[in-house]
């Protein structure tokens, strides 16, 4: 199975990605996050691989380059059947990375999961949401499969935030027809949410370290 996480800037897809990663037993993850440089799979990698789970990631991904360097590491993982997740950049400009592996993902058992934080400029209302999502379908040559509420404010972040969130990722649900698979966020919220929404909870753990956190 090939799983693929976008969605945009800030809204916690990473962290997604990581821990679903973790929770599948992936055999690898793939970093095609071009867009942004501050949050990295690459902070994951020592848990990742104590897992068994092989890190991918393109010599020039999580900078401002326009373009990673795309290895052949990524098209063997692609066609090895194993379970891979990838993170993809969370606009169509980070799309376009992974359209360009299109052709080995389509005719493949695959996710394209579109996560969505109601707290982001780009996605607090369904109208834009449904924008940024379709300009990701056009640009990845992709259908997004499933929608994933991680509505968050980083450390300030409380379960009336996730529950808001959910009636957003509900009515774009509504509107384009797309399943939600579940909401996301730290363990101590998802406690709280136990019994509260109608779609499954997944809990994360925080593995993601800030720039200024890594003293750069």
């Amino acid at each position: 199975m090939i799983t693929i996480i976008t969605g945009h800037f800030g809204s916690g897809k990473t962290e997604f990605a990581i821990n679903l990663a973790l929770a599948q037993k992936a055999d690898y993850i793939i970093d095609l996050d071009i867009v942004n440089p501050f949050f990295r799979t690459k902070d994951a990698a020592e848990k990742l691989e104590s897992h068994g789970i092989k890190l991918i990631s393109p010599e020039f991904a999580n900078t401002n380059i326009d373009m990673p360097t795309l290895p052949s590491k990524i098209h063997s993982a692609l066609q090895s059947g194993g379970n891979v997740v990838i993170d993809v950049g969370g606009d169509d400009s980070g799309a376009v990375a992974l359209g360009q592996f299109s052709n080995y993902i389509k005719d493949k058992p695959y996710e394209m999961i579109f996560v969505i934080n109601k707290f982001r400029p780009l996605t607090s209302n369904a109208e834009d949401v449904i924008s940024l999502l379709r300009s990701v379908e056009e640009a990845s040559r992709l259908k997004v499969t499933h929608l994933v509420n991680t509505s968050n404010t980083k450390n300030e972040t409380t379960s009336k935030h996730l529950t808001d969130g959910q009636l957003l990722v509900d009515q774009v649900s509504k509107i384009t027809e797309i399943p939600v698979k579940c909401a996301a966020g730290r363990g101590d919220i998802i406690k709280k949410l136990e019994g509260k929404l109608s779609v499954p909870l997944f809990p994360l753990a925080l593995h993601l370290i800030l720039p200024w956190e890594r003293g750069v």
